[in-house]
């Protein structure tokens, strides 16, 4: 476990302003409506119910009712949080009759999930 940082080691003691970092990082600031997109995705994500179905994904398609066992709540809550997950093109549905299916929706997440998590367990989090 590592120690807690001080205020004094959080900020710089001195004034300073390094103008050609500052030039570099805001050329590279994505336009605004791209961060607010990226937040609402990040936020989607940042349920542990909603993890906890993206996560049961990443192993492959589940049906609905799978999903509820898996995450150990209703079916209604489990369609509540897919159309959340939906709505931020996390997962996509596929309809076999009266079955709903759920998968990722692309790479992209399937990466995005699984670089979070081997953060958490290099950061030994």
């Amino acid at each position: 476990m590592t120690a807690p940082t001080s205020s004094r080691d959080e900020a710089c003691e001195v004034t300073c302003v390094h103008p050609q970092a500052v030039a570099r990082a805001r050329a590279a600031q994505p336009d605004e409506g791209a961060l607010a997109r990226a937040a609402a995705l990040l936020k989607a994500m940042s349920d542990r119910t909603r993890l906890r179905l993206l996560t049961a994904l990443s192993t492959g398609e589940l049906c609905v009712c799978d999903l509820a066992v898996i995450a150990g709540i209703s079916e209604s809550a489990v369609s509540h949080q897919l159309r959340l997950l939906r709505e931020e093109h996390l997962v996509a549905p596929r309809r076999e009759g009266r079955v709903v299916y759920y998968r990722l929706a692309d790479a992209h997440v399937t990466g995005l999930l699984g670089n979070v998590l081997e953060h958490m367990g290099h950061a030994g989090l």
